[in-house]
Formats: C-alpha cells, sequence, structure tokens
C-alpha cells in the first residue's frame, strides 16, 4: 500500500543521508488519524500528528538504515521487520536528525525525547528497556526542537 504515489527516487536523495554510523531520529507526519497492526504489538491507533522514531544505526550499514527507512515509505521497498516498518508507509518523512557515534545513545536520546512528548508504549524498543522509541506532538516545530535537543545534549 503506497501512501507516496509519485515519489521517486529523489524522495530519498533530499534527506543527503551521510556515510557514518550513530543515533538517528526521524520525524514523520501523519496526516490523519490511522489504525495499523504494528507486528507482534497487534493494532494501534496513531493521532494525527508529527512522529519522531529514534533508532541505532551503528552496525555495519550505518545509516544506510535511514535510506531503507525511507525507501519503506516512498513504497519502493515493502519488507517489513521492525516496528517503524508498519507505520512508514502511511507518513511523510519531513526530515531526519543524526548524531554521528560509536556509543550506544539511543535509548537516552529516546528517554530525554520522551520526557517532553508523547511516547507510544512498547514501539521500537522490544530490545532494551525504555517505555517506547516512537514520540508523537501535535506541533511539528516543537518536536523538531526537542529532537534537536535531545541529539545536541550527547555531544
Amino acid at each position: 500500500m503506497n501512501k507516496h504515489e509519485g515519489l521517486k527516487e529523489e524522495y530519498i536523495e533530499q534527506f543527503n543521508v551521510p556515510n557514518g554510523k550513530g543515533i538517528y531520529s526521524l520525524i514523520l507526519e501523519l496526516k490523519k488519524d490511522t489504525d495499523i497492526t504494528v507486528g507482534a504489538l497487534g493494532p494501534l491507533t496513531f493521532l494525527e500528528g508529527y512522529y519522531s522514531y529514534t533508532g541505532s544505526a551503528r552496525g555495519t550499514g550505518g545509516f544506510s538504515r535511514v535510506e531503507r527507512h525511507l525507501k519503506i515509505a516512498s513504497g519502493q521497498k515493502n519488507t517489513r521487520r521492525w516496528h517503524i516498518d508498519y507505520l512508514l508507509p502511511f507518513t511523510h518523512p519531513l526530515t531526519v536528525i543524526l548524531t554521528c557515534t560509536d556509543q550506544d545513545l539511543e535509548c537516552v536520546i529516546a528517554g530525554t525525547i520522551a520526557s517532553r512528548t508523547r511516547t507510544i508504549l512498547g514501539f521500537g524498543c522490544s530490545d532494551c528497556k525504555c517505555s517506547g522509541h516512537l514520540h508523537w506532538n501535535e506541533n511539528v516545530d516543537e518536536l523538531i526542537s526537542i529532537v534537536k535537543d535531545a541529539h545536541n545534549n550527547q555531544c
């Protein structure tokens, strides 16, 4: 199900994802309330608004994981491996915020974002003890500021 008909490779290139490894936060827009079945989490209702998904790209592929997410959002890839893969086709990615690091800061950054937003419980955190790595806010500028602060405070 491709919600972004007409999006081409430029959609991915507009983000200019660098080589390297670290932690990333995707900023996504969901234009209407949507019910989505998310793997083992089951059916969830996602509110219209803006989401930040924080993940780690410290493995061998590094930030190519971000490009993979963008391909799923644009309908160029259909594989569903992680919780975020179920949400992406319904969203419009707005930006990505990156921290180049070899340190395990994913949960620290997600926790900082969680302290100032609404957390989608259990989302994106099946391999850690966090409450969630997906966060919602109704105001995109506020969300981007929160996410940038969370990433910048780790430098």
